[in-house]
């Protein structure tokens, strides 16, 4: 069965994803993995999508285009990816990092994680505060896989002192998930 990544993003609006999952529907596509967010004011959708065999990816393309006319979004993709199966690290440890909102952040913590061969599996940020004094708050699910929690701690610790924000790892609780 194809396996397809499907992208797409536009002003937020009601019912996006009932168009997006119906057209996906209509071609009996199984959405097998997926996140949404609202970003500035914009819905986004990041799906992956196991599609019966003879349904190719131009067609899910032209489906979904006549969806991003019919809503007005601003940008739709169909990708066929790899096979699907359940490879990617499961997140053991959640980051949160605080601080006044500079440039560089993000940065310099993916970079510190990179560095010791940590995946990461998700991310989502924030600027909050106010317009005097933004904080920028960013929330991490991290795999820490061979690096220890003591060595990430001393590399995010370097970056905090370096960016002028808090840094907390903390084991994730596969309960409350």
């Amino acid at each position: 069965m194809p396996e397809l990544a499907v992208t797409a993003i536009g002003r937020d609006r009601p019912g996006i994803v009932a168009a997006i999952s119906g057209a996906l529907l209509d071609l009996d596509g199984n959405i097998e993995d997926s996140q949404m967010s609202i970003l500035g004011g914009h819905f986004s959708v990041m799906l992956l999508v196991r599609t019966p065999e003879g349904v190719a990816a131009d067609e899910v393309g032209e489906r979904l285009a006549r969806v991003r006319d019919e809503l007005g979004l601003e940008a739709v993709a169909v990708n066929e990816v790899d096979e699907l199966g359940h490879t990617a690290r499961t997140a053991t440890h959640v980051l949160s990092v605080y601080g006044a909102d500079r440039l560089g952040i993000v940065h310099g913590v993916s970079q510190a994680l990179a560095e010791l061969g940590v995946n990461i599996c998700d991310l989502e940020t924030r600027v909050t505060g106010t317009e005097e004094a933004p904080v920028y708050v960013m929330l991490l699910e991290v795999a820490l896989g061979q690096a220890s929690p003591d060595e990430v701690e001393r590399a995010l610790r370097q970056v905090g002192g370096e960016t002028g924000v808090e840094v907390n790892l903390r084991e994730l609780d596969s309960e409350a998930l």
